[in-house]
């Protein structure tokens, strides 16, 4: 048993985690945080979880999702970074363009951002 859960355990940091560009989308307001990770699905779990415990570092965010509730709020991948073969491979660099890429985009497009959008820009 103990053999079976180390493998697990094991299987599961060795398995590669999508990388790319995100945003929370308030469709109440239509504004958006974007962001960009090597772990997608662990940073949109981060900020479900700020959210839901009141928590959040955009507090301009956080009122919007107390006032108006989870059911106004979608959480989506962007785009998702093709990463290399190589172990070595450091995916910050092409991740910050991918993202001011997006950024820039949904700006044009008339996209409000929340703050926290920008930090790191």
């Amino acid at each position: 048993m103990r053999r079976d859960r180390r493998s697990l355990i094991r299987e599961y940091k060795d398995t590669p985690r999508p990388a790319g560009v995100y945003r929370v989308h308030n469709t109440k307001s239509g504004r958006s945080l974007v962001g960009s990770s090597a772990n997608l699905p662990g940073i949109l779990n981060r900020h479900r979880f700020a959210l839901e415990n009141g928590s959040h570092l955009d507090k301009e965010l956080q009122a919007d999702w107390n006032k108006l509730g989870e059911a106004a709020f979608e959480f989506e991948v962007l785009d998702e970074l093709d990463l290399h073969d190589d172990p070595g491979f450091d995916p910050t660099d092409d991740l910050s363009v991918l993202r001011r890429m997006w950024t820039e985009k949904l700006v044009a497009s008339g996209v409000r951002l929340y703050k926290e959008s920008f930090r790191g820009l």
